[in-house]
């Protein structure tokens, strides 16, 4: 893996048109590798598909060239690509026998509207395969994985004035985030981000970024955004060993400041999206850790997606360095040293997961939503219209008292379907469960009132009229089911189960 210096983005238009017209996107790879092989490289396979591309075609040695980095031969690679603008601006270079090899990685990204993007970062870091990209080098950019993938799909995509990618790496966030921003600001501790930043958006077809050079906030001070977004450097280790992982401050504080010193560059009804690592401490709720890392003056949603032991999290981040593969008195020490920075700490386990910040009135006027919850389900990508609604239906139930409620028109999102569980023959369920298709897939047990309620509501009758009718139905006192429900009501809503509407006439 390389790290001296990349290419000049001045001719990337000319090398964008040779790769489209060879098919160089991410349909093109489908169609060409079939759904196995294609599946393998996300997983850093490359067997499946160096048995794909045995042809000739312009295809078959762009993929052999930059996606499983094998030499081809230069007058393959003359027919693929304008190879003497390539190899002057250094996207390839000639071996000593004569056949060209790839500079940098070049993948192919579909983006969220079917753009043909490609994301540019260092040789052999397209992440994602069980054996982590087995690299020591300090200035280290990697490419598309499964985290900035993430990151990406839960991020709201409201048109905004202004975007801040902090930690931009190989530039994934802020190629998203040049769709609905006008005005995109990319940052990074490492200068070689930057250059990779500005290969991806121009190799993308897609308008530039205002790049600037330092850690967190630094290099823009003061100045507020609509939206910001991370991926940062979230591992937590003995020691900053690698620029892309490891933030560099003790345990999960990259993390916190991170989060913390959001709140003052938001600007009034913002998103700030981030991915974290936290550590779970011995005698303190995981949950109150987080909930103090909230900004005044934000609403926040943070979930946890996974946890894992200090043993198992230890052994993940060794393997992606590769120290699996060093002396084995050598990964011993380091695993030691892993074990030692975590019993310092007295961290029993660490976190993943998703933060998402929202600055408004209602927050800085003392009365934040704070939502914290664990939810290790598979769910609905992208989410981010999920997360605006989640923001939404909060400000809504703020509004709301038990009267209003009760006086409020509702219907069933779309998509949630009962499920009746109970033993085979019975004349009753023991339970009833509302369960979500979409956004989060979340499900719920409710009791025959309440499925009764969420079966009926078209958006037609106030809930009191609806609960007025079932405790007539069910030879309940209606007064009571009143004084019970909006509980009940006030949480279908929160999960989105619910959604609140203007009456239908």
């Amino acid at each position: 893996m390389s790290t001296t210096s990349l290419p000049a983005p001045d001719r990337s238009p000319r090398l964008r048109e040779a790769l489209l017209a060879a098919s160089f996107t991410a349909d093109g790879l489908l169609d060409l590798l079939g759904a196995p092989a294609y599946a393998a490289l996300a997983r850093s396979e490359t067997v499946p598909a160096l048995r794909a591309t045995r042809g000739d075609s312009p295809l078959d040695t762009l993929v052999r060239l930059f996606l499983l980095q094998h030499p081809v031969p230069s007058e393959r690679a003359r027919a693929a690509l304008p190879l003497a603008e390539c190899i002057e601006d250094g996207w390839v270079t000639h071996t000593a026998d004569g056949e060209v090899r790839a500079a940098v990685d070049v993948r192919p990204y579909g983006g969220p509207e079917g753009q043909d993007w490609y994301i540019v970062s260092d040789l052999g870091c397209a992440v994602g395969g069980a054996g982590g990209i087995g690299s020591r080098e300090e200035g280290v950019v990697l490419g598309v994985g499964g985290a900035s993938t993430t990151l990406a799909g839960i991020t709201v995509r409201t048109p905004v004035a202004s975007a801040l990618d902090v930690g931009t790496g190989s530039g994934i966030q802020a190629l998203h985030a040049s769709q609905h921003a006008t005005r995109v600001t990319a940052t990074d501790l490492n200068p070689r981000a930057l250059d990779f930043t500005r290969l991806t958006l121009a190799l993308s077809g897609a308008p530039a970024a205002e790049l600037r050079l330092g850690s967190l906030y630094e290099p823009v001070g003061t100045e507020t955004y609509d939206l910001i977004v991370s991926n940062p450097p979230f591992v937590i280790s003995p020691g900053a060993r690698l620029t892309y992982r490891d933030g560099g401050m003790g345990g999960d504080d990259l993390c916190r400041t991170l989060v913390q010193q959001s709140g003052s560059r938001l600007n009034e009804g913002g998103y700030a999206h981030f991915l974290a690592n936290w550590q779970h401490v011995e005698g303190e709720e995981w949950q109150s850790r987080l909930s103090s890392w909230v900004p005044h003056g934000c609403d926040a949603w943070i979930v946890q997606r996974e946890v894992q032991d200090i043993t198992q999290y230890a052994e993940l981040w060794l393997r992606d360095s590769g120290d699996h593969r060093t002396d084995p008195a050598e990964y011993a020490e380091r695993y030691d040293a892993w074990l030692d920075e975590f019993e310092a700490r007295k961290t029993k386990g660490v976190g993943f997961g998703w933060i998402t910040l929202r600055k408004s009135a209602a927050a800085a006027a003392g009365n934040p939503s704070v939502v914290i919850e664990e939810w290790p389900h598979a769910v609905e990508q992208p989410l981010g219209p999920a997360v605006q609604a989640h923001f939404a239906r909060q400000d809504y139930l703020r509004e709301q008292d038990d009267a209003a409620l009760l006086a409020g028109h509702f219907t069933l999102a779309a998509e949630v379907v009962q499920e009746q569980v109970g033993l085979p023959g019975a004349e009753d369920p023991e339970h009833v469960v509302l369960r979500q298709n979409r956004g989060m897939r979340r499900a719920t047990k409710v009791d025959a009132v309440g499925a009764g309620f969420a079966g009926v509501c078209d958006g037609t009758l106030p809930a009191g009229r609806i609960l007025d009718a079932i405790a007539q139905l069910m030879n309940e006192d209606p007064v009571l089911l009143r004084d019970r429900t909006p509980q009940a009501i006030r949480l279908l809503v929160e999960e989105g189960f619910l959604e609140p509407v203007a009456p239908v006439s």
